[in-house]
């Protein structure tokens, strides 16, 4: 019995040995794929933020230097003062925020539908919603400038907002309806036998407990729009946001006209996710 003990005791430090080792190496392999993921993002960033406050000069130095070595405001003081610079990045804010307030208003009642009721009709309302992501923009661009001019939408904030909100709508629809689904019924039943009605239930219980998944819809929205050049370009003549303004004056700008404008694009979805992070951090649950 002593003999077969032996092997016995010598195997399980072994095998506590491999699991150590194994252990090991998927937290290298995460943390070198965080790593690798961050770097891919951030060093983008940094070199566009490293070349808006140089010298305008320093744009067209070689071999460019890694390190801020001639900090200078004047890049990004001559695109902010350039003309129509702060027009369209005001017109900018305004259709990412009318984006936001119109997907949401439709796509979180949309998204909760699904969730919550059985309809005829309603596998085929979902894929709807999936197959309207099938038609790019540029295809539509022709028939929309003309509807918008039969309108009186075209080259007006009010008709962008429209059509980055039907942009987003579908995303916004999938990812409420998916939160809506995880909330739990039996908190607005709960809710409805204490005399709340149903759209009470919804604004007191279920609303505020999709709150994560509404951020992240806000944040995708936000981002699309305010990033979005394509139909912004072709709907609108003088109220043009940030990245069509951008591409309109492209080809005549000066190099670090560019970067500065690729950096000032960057910095409000930098912020607004940051102010949404808390929402988005409860996805995974209290204590993250």
């Amino acid at each position: 019995m002593t003999a077969t003990a032996a092997p016995a005791k010598t195997a399980a430090p072994a095998k506590r040995a491999s699991l150590t080792r194994r252990t090991v190496i998927d937290r290298v392999l995460l943390y070198g794929a965080a790593i690798f993921l961050a770097a891919w993002t951030l060093v983008p960033i940094y070199l566009i933020a490293l070349a808006a406050f140089s010298k305008s000069t320093a744009v067209y130095d070689f071999p460019k230097s890694l390190l801020p070595t001639q900090f200078s405001t004047d890049t990004m003081s001559f695109f902010v003062n350039s003309t129509g610079v702060l027009a369209s990045v005001k017109n900018s804010i305004i259709v990412a925020l009318g984006t936001i307030v119109l997907s949401l208003a439709i796509g979180a009642p949309a998204g909760y539908a699904l969730a919550r009721f059985r309809f005829p009709g309603r596998d085929m309302f979902h894929l709807a919603v999936l197959s309207s992501k099938m038609f790019p923009i540029a295809i539509l661009s022709i028939p929309l400038a003309v509807a918008f001019i039969g309108l009186g939408l075209y080259d007006t904030l009010l008709g962008v907002v429209i059509i980055h909100s039907a942009m987003v709508l579908p995303f916004v629809v999938i990812v409420t309806s998916g939160v809506f689904y995880s909330v739990s019924r039996e908190l607005e039943e709960a809710a409805m036998t204490l005399g709340t009605s149903r759209f009470g239930a919804f604004m007191r219980v279920a609303l505020p407990l999709a709150l994560p998944g509404l951020a992240a819809a806000a944040i995708f929205a936000f981002v699309s729009s305010w990033n979005e050049v394509f139909a912004a370009t072709i709907l609108t003549v003088r109220e043009r946001t940030l990245p069509a303004h951008i591409l309109a004056t492209l080809n005549q700008s000066p190099l670090y006209f560019k970067f500065a404008g690729g950096f000032f694009m960057i910095i409000p979805s930098l912020f607004f996710i940051f102010f949404m992070r808390k929402y988005l951090f409860n996805l995974w649950g209290p204590g993250r």
